[in-house]
């Protein structure tokens, strides 16, 4: 059974709860991350959501988002969660948006509430996405993948379009993106010195 880490409105942990239960029309503030990952060329790889997703199914999004465990590292979610979803090993792993936070409602009302930290990361793997997770894959240029998500030709889940704004802030080439402080993620989120 899987649980999320419940947050108060400053990011500290206010107790847990399973994850097939807290997605609903009330959905309390939980922590999340987002990874973008890309491959050997500098690609993209974007992922579409399976069809039997309780929230945005069948929509396409970043690499890879998920959930830590109650007390496991960010760092150490985010590389369980790529051999899960897409069953590749992460390279350069770095935080890149620390405090992201959204709340985005389904046309059915479901509602996702987060403080999502986003990661950057590159593979040297082909990807072999789990069924049960990821749909489809593409791997994209950045520049248009990110043009193409700002005007709406390309059509994302909420949560990726809002970070592509803020990813293109830190510059066009995301292997110059800088690693940011773990000091600034939420303070329930777990760090520890061998991440990495």
């Amino acid at each position: 059974m899987e649980h999320v880490v419940l947050l108060d409105e400053n990011g500290y942990s206010s107790g847990v709860a399973e994850k097939q239960t807290v997605h609903h029309m009330q959905t309390p503030l939980h922590l999340a991350y987002s990874c973008y990952i890309f491959d050997s060329n500098g690609r993209l790889l974007v992922t579409r959501r399976a069809a039997t997703k309780k929230t945005w199914p069948g929509t396409w999004t970043n690499s890879c988002c998920g959930h830590p465990a109650p007390g496991e590292a960010l760092v150490h979610a985010v590389r369980r969660r790529a051999r899960e979803e897409l069953g590749i090993t992460l390279d350069d792993l770095k935080l890149i948006l620390p405090r992201f936070r959204y709340r985005a409602v389904m046309d059915n009302g479901i509602v996702e509430n987060e403080l999502c930290p986003v990661f950057s990361a590159t593979t040297s793997q082909l990807p072999q996405p789990n069924s049960a997770e990821t749909d489809d894959i593409r791997l994209l240029d950045w520049p248009k993948f990110a043009q193409d998500v700002s005007s709406g030709r390309f059509v994302v889940s909420p949560w990726c379009r809002q970070q592509v704004a803020e990813l293109v802030q830190l510059g066009s080439d995301p292997a110059y993106w800088m690693q940011a402080s773990p000091d600034l993620l939420p303070p329930a989120a777990t760090w520890c010195d061998d991440c990495g």
